[in-house]
């Protein structure tokens, strides 16, 4: 019979069934140092790598957590947390895993949804393997006109910023809290703008662009370490890429 998984169940399935996978593979094994991502897509990658934990397959491992929601998860599951800066990580990692919000063909992302995308980026790019666990909704054609880019920046800069980033040929809105009044504020202090294109730009240049902007922290275009990108299917099946 014909699975038909909803969106959260094909989260579900795809953190668990890459975590397996890249153990069975032998890209997760005791002993390593794990960047592990925010989101209602990593979540379920960090909860079976803490049972993968407990069950006595991994030993000795030492993560690093891109955010407080990431953070609490690590401690609430029993899996040992630490800074970039840690003697225990020494400013880099064997392993990333995370999810994004949209993957083109050629594995270029789009990352912070979750107003991570600072401590995610400096986690994948200091990381020798970066992977991806995606539901099917966010393997798409070209990136940057559906779902906005986030942009992380510093408060004071907001006007010079958006006025830069609209000769880039963007669209600009600042980020405002659910249950909050006023904008987000990361986990960092800073505002969040989000980012539409009317045609997709070339994402790679853009990355670099957007972040010669005086006042512009990071951006959230993921195009310079090319993941493994785990996607799972209403059909019940996850392919790998």
């Amino acid at each position: 019979m014909t699975k038909n998984l909803t969106q959260s169940e094909q989260k579900a399935l795809v953190g668990k069934y890459a975590v397996d996978q890249l153990i069975e593979q032998k890209r997760i094994f005791s002993g390593m140092k794990i960047g592990l991502g925010t989101g209602s897509t990593a979540m379920p990658a960090v909860e079976r790598l803490a049972e993968r934990i407990k069950d006595g397959t991994l030993k000795d491992i030492c993560a690093v957590a891109t955010s407080f929601q990431t953070t609490i998860a690590c401690e609430n599951l029993g899996i040992p947390v630490f800074s970039m800066n840690a003697k225990e990580i020494g400013g880099h990692l064997d392993l990333a895993i995370d999810g994004a919000d949209e993957i083109n063909p050629k594995k270029q992302l789009i990352k912070g949804g979750g107003a991570a995308l600072l401590l995610e980026k400096i986690v994948a790019y200091n990381a020798d393997s970066f992977v991806i666990v995606a539901d099917q909704s966010k393997d798409v054609a070209s990136i940057g006109t559906v779902f906005a880019l986030p942009v992380e920046i510093i408060a004071e800069a907001r006007v010079p910023v958006i006025k830069a980033l609209e000769q880039l040929g963007a669209t600009c809105t600042l980020r405002q809290g659910v249950k909050k009044a006023g904008p987000v504020i990361t986990d960092n202090g800073n505002l969040i703008l989000d980012l539409l294109w009317k045609s997709a730009p070339d994402a790679a240049q853009m990355e670099a662009e957007i972040n010669k902007i005086v006042g512009v922290v990071e951006n959230g275009f993921f195009c310079k370490n090319i993941p493994t990108v785990f996607v799972a299917h209403a059909d019940g099946t996850v392919t790998e890429r």
